[in-house]
């Protein structure tokens, strides 16, 4: 597999980044059936988040392949309660990977690439939520060393969280 490079996505990433957003969502929709893993994503909401955070994308030639969201505010869903104490976390958000090539290494080069940005942003933890479900990806983000730190219900919706310390 060839190496992952996570660029700034543009606002002319958009289209694409929602389009692969909602194709992993229709993946995980197909596999396991309809839960909150299954909602649409718009380029509106792509837009929302390289405004509120830091959108990358990984590409193979002209397209899209992979995308996460790196920002400070804290989503609604987590309860900073349960993290380690730290002066300067960083949230990861959507991240998403091509259904056609996922096993491939590439979620994990990605994880890796934005270890690197956090530790340049500066930052010192990067913390995330997953669902817990079968459709979660609890086993990937551990296979990846992140330790989980909790497991709450937010809005009818069961959730892991995950950190990992930089």
């Amino acid at each position: 597999m060839m190496p992952i490079q996570l660029e700034p996505a543009t606002p002319g990433d958009a289209a694409a980044l929602a389009s692969l957003q909602t194709a992993v969502a229709d993946d995980l929709t197909a596999k396991y059936g309809k839960g909150p893993w299954s909602s649409a994503v718009s380029e509106r909401g792509v837009l929302l988040h390289m405004r509120t955070g830091k959108v990358y994308v990984a590409r193979r030639g002209d397209g899209a392949i992979a995308t996460l969201v790196l920002c400070t505010k804290k989503p609604w869903a987590i309860d900073t309660s349960y993290f380690s104490a730290c002066k300067r976390p960083l949230y990861l958000l959507n991240m998403a990977v091509d259904p056609a090539l996922q096993r491939q290494g590439i979620g994990r080069a990605c994880l890796d690439e934005a270890q690197r940005i956090a530790r340049e942003w500066p930052g010192e933890a990067i913390r995330l939520d997953a669902f817990d479900a079968a459709a979660g990806a609890e086993d990937f983000y551990r296979k990846c060393g992140f330790r989980e730190v909790g497991r709450v219900t937010y809005r009818k919706t069961p959730l892991v969280y995950f950190e990992k310390l930089l």
